[in-house]
């Protein structure tokens, strides 16, 4: 279309006499840390100091935040997020390809790598202690360095790292710990103990040499957590790993406690703390609503997935934990630091089920909604993470709108064959999730199942699978970050998973200056220097 020079003249007037649009912030002034030499190779020492250097180069000293959220989805890839946000939409009645889950709205974002100091691939355990305390370590250990061996009690005391759970306690914040596994698992654990082996949950599992050299069970260190007033709330499942095997389980009494030291750890937390309320059901967790302290543990092992919650359900969804958790925190003036994970995203994975682990990640989003709202921008940091990855590929040519969890309706190359279904060489279709290992393989010698009459949107349907394993495994993929709130305009570029940490902490004044008071920083302020735990103790 042509335009007059009248209608241009009107056109380019309208246009002066608009408001002006909104203007992006200039970006956060970068800090110069110089980094150093690595004589012994990647210690603990180096790691903290080059992450420091990534974040304050990417300017999250500028940050001025008093509380910080850490979300954490256990497992949770980009073809996983992805394929939840189409899952997602296509139930709003909706295509569901153009949804955005409510991480994915955050206006920063982020790669993170997610290695092992030892593995490519990478477990919970390592990589939750990376996020947790800015330094990357080992497979398997539980907020130690890398400078100690898996299953090697006697260096733990050298090696111990400071999570961000305990600065939190040590700056006078108040903190929380939410998740839908147990508490004692690898995420949730590695912000507040400290041990060689992520399998020591109770001392059913920790072998006696290994008790007598030095380590203890991690449901043990949760009780025995020294740095603050305590973790103020703690929401979770595992309360078998809290109780010993004589006692009946509160909510079923056919199931008995898992430990075998006699030890009821659930009785030691109240009278430890005796402005605490322990609850183990949802209603019990409302009616918590105005205590000072508060532990749930809200099923014997990890808390049913979200497909499988019936209707009288006792235990809460995450949703309904974080926004528990964040009204009891936001009490405490200086602030707060929360870590909320979404654990069963991992553990459908390891099933190879992705309506699972897509419900799960829904129900995910929904948790970091719930704290969004309940949140400002102006003085919360929210950072929305995975640990690792999976193996769940999304492949294939869907047509627009095709159900997410169904066979394929498109194409199986660049051309269609007119059917319904895309099929392969040998004439069967396929679904658009799969996964490339795990349980859903053919067994040797078979082919793979004709998926024609196969419901495969069903909950107990297992995806495809190329390498026959008895679980599906992690992925060594980079994983995504988002985030939102003060300082979250460093969150950018590609950085390693330890960097996470120094984000958050270089943006949060109050843990910048509890770092500072303990001699870590250096002339500009920086925390630079790996901290020791036993500083931070009262």
């Amino acid at each position: 279309m042509r335009l007059t020079t009248l209608a241009l003249a009107t056109l380019l007037t309208a246009c002066a006499s608009a408001p002006a649009p909104h203007t992006v912030a200039a970006a956060p002034q970068p800090v110069d840390v110089p980094q150093v030499a690595r004589p012994d190779g990647e210690t603990a020492a180096w790691w903290y100091r080059a992450g420091a250097a990534r974040a304050a180069g990417n300017g999250a000293m500028q940050g001025r935040a008093r509380n910080v959220i850490i979300f954490l989805g256990d497992g949770m890839s980009l073809p996983t997020v992805a394929a939840a946000r189409v899952l997602a939409g296509q139930r709003a009645g909706n295509p569901g390809e153009e949804t955005m889950l409510a991480f994915e709205q955050f206006p920063n974002t982020a790669l993170s790598r997610t290695y092992n100091t030892d593995y490519q691939t990478p477990d919970s355990a390592g990589t939750m202690t990376a996020i947790a305390t800015g330094v990357k370590t080992r497979l398997g250990v539980i907020g130690i360095g890398p400078g100690n061996k898996r299953g090697d009690c006697a260096a733990v005391a050298d090696n111990t790292l400071l999570s961000i759970i305990e600065l939190g306690e040590s700056a006078g914040l108040s903190t929380g710990v939410v998740t839908t596994t147990r508490l004692t698992h690898a995420t949730p654990a590695s912000v507040f103990a400290h041990g060689p082996d992520r399998n020591w949950e109770d001392d059913s599992y920790l072998p006696a040499a290994k008790a007598a050299a030095g380590c203890r069970d991690l449901a043990a260190q949760f009780v025995d957590f020294g740095f603050g007033d305590g973790i103020d709330v703690a929401l979770a499942g595992g309360r078998a790993k809290f109780t010993p095997n004589t006692l009946a389980d509160a909510a079923d009494p056919k199931l008995k406690g898992m430990r075998k030291d006699g030890r009821n750890l659930v009785d030691e937390w109240k009278a430890k703390y005796a402005d605490g309320t322990y609850v183990w059901n949802s209603a019990q967790l409302a009616q918590a609503a105005n205590a000072p302290r508060v532990l749930g543990l809200f099923a014997p092992q990890h808390l049913p997935y979200t497909a499988d919650r019936k209707a009288d359900a006792q235990e809460p969804p995450l949703a309904e934990m974080t926004r528990a958790a964040i009204a009891h925190l936001q009490r405490n003036d200086k602030g707060f630091v929360l870590l909320v994970e979404g654990g069963r995203i991992d553990h459908a994975h390891h099933d190879g089920n992705a309506r699972r682990a897509l419900e799960e990640t829904i129900a995910f989003s929904d948790a970091v909604q719930a704290a969004d709202e309940a949140t400002g921008d102006d003085d919360t940091l929210i950072l929305v993470t995975a640990d690792h990855a999976h193996t769940m590929f999304f492949a294939g040519y869907p047509k627009r709108g095709n159900p997410i969890l169904d066979k394929v309706r498109g194409i199986s190359g660049e051309d269609s064959s007119g059917s319904e279904y895309a099929v392969d060489k040998n004439g069967q279709p396929y679904t658009t999730l799969g996964y490339a290992n795990g349980p859903g393989a053919p067994k040797a010698g078979e082919p793979r199942p004709d998926l024609d009459d196969i419901d495969t949107e069903a909950v107990d349907y297992l995806q495809q699978a190329l390498v026959p394993l008895g679980a599906e495994t992690h992925g060594g993929d980079d994983v995504g970050v988002w985030a939102k709130g003060p300082g979250a305009d460093a969150v950018r570029g590609s950085v390693e998973e330890n960097v996470l940490f120094h984000f958050l902490v270089q943006a949060t004044p109050t843990l910048r200056e509890r770092l500072c008071a303990a001699g870590t920083c250096n002339a500009d302020g920086v925390p630079v220097e790996l901290p020791k735990p036993a500083d931070f103790k009262p």
